[in-house]
């Protein structure tokens, strides 16, 4: 909370039904019995059949859960994150890039956002705290309505965070507490490992750092224009299509692939590699070549 301004029947069945012997050893009993032995035969095929064609992949092609992955440098190794919680984490890193802050603010921000509501944009919390960090609008932080925009939201974050003095050599925690004022001060620290992986997937320290896999998109397809429009207003230039640096490269790229779900995007590419909706990963793009398409990131 803030305070101030995250089985084929056993063979032996089949066995004892053919050495049975008719009753008073008549003809028209071992006809019946022979009769028996086929029907039973007939079945077992069937069965067989039916078997063989699970065990060697005839069956419907398992669906992944939705979801993204987050790779991790750390002893603790890669974790996971719904769709919502990546997009809002990487407006997040996204607003930094915009407003020149430091990759350390993105870990400060996302552990913050983590303790306080997990990465989620909630319209409620203590008193009259709200969205992502929650914040106040008692407290001077905004109007409700600014305050659930993530946008906004981040902003206003990194606006308190830079008056902090010092805070790009603090603790997270501490660098944290000083613009939260929570009443759990070290509650942060728990969150630093998780932060800090998740800010070099989305800073681009970490190329790919972030994978996504959907099983269908989040509402109705917007307007084609949208993703441009939303780039501007969280990163604060349209770099989608623009030459760009490796590292600002990825950081585009994971941005794109964050809000795919959202925005219905079928792939992503960026320096020889394309992530695409149908296969959750990103993978080598086969006879890609050189120059500036390779530092541009695309999006379908």
């Amino acid at each position: 909370m803030n305070q101030g301004p995250v089985s084929h029947p056993a063979r032996g069945t089949l066995a004892v039904e053919l050495s049975r012997t008719p009753p008073g050893g008549r003809r028209g009993g071992q006809r019946s019995g022979i009769r028996r032995a086929r029907l039973i035969i007939g079945v077992l095929v069937a069965g067989l059949a039916v078997v063989v064609g699970i065990v060697v992949g005839r069956g419907p092609t398992p669906v992944l859960p939705t979801g993204c992955t987050v790779a991790s440098t750390e002893p603790t190794g890669s974790y996971s994150i719904p769709p919502a919680q990546a997009q809002n984490a990487a407006i997040i890193a996204a607003v930094a890039l915009r407003k020149g802050m430091p990759d350390h603010a993105v870990t400060v921000a996302l552990a913050t956002s983590l303790q306080e509501t997990q990465l989620r944009n909630l319209p409620y919390g203590d008193q009259d705290s709200l969205g992502l960090f929650q914040q106040r609008p008692s407290q001077g932080w905004g109007t409700s309505t600014q305050i659930m925009d993530p946008n906004y939201a981040a902003s206003a974050f990194y606006d308190h965070l830079a008056q902090v003095s010092g805070w790009q050599t603090m603790p997270v925690t501490e660098a944290a507490q000083l613009v939260q004022h929570s009443a759990t001060p070290d509650a942060y620290a728990a969150w630093e490992t998780e932060a800090r992986s998740l800010a070099r997937a989305l800073t681009g320290e970490v190329p790919a750092g972030l994978s996504c896999h959907f099983d269908g998109f989040g509402g109705s397809a917007p307007p084609s224009s949208a993703l441009a429009q939303a780039a501007m207003t969280e990163m604060g230039s349209q770099l989608l299509g623009a030459p760009v640096s490796t590292k600002t490269g990825w950081q585009v790229a994971c941005w794109a692939m964050a809000h795919a779900y959202n925005y219905h995007l079928s792939s992503v590419s960026f320096g020889g590699w394309r992530w695409t909706v149908a296969s959750g990963k990103w993978t080598p793009i086969g006879g890609s070549g050189s120059g500036t398409a390779q530092n541009t990131v695309t999006v379908t």
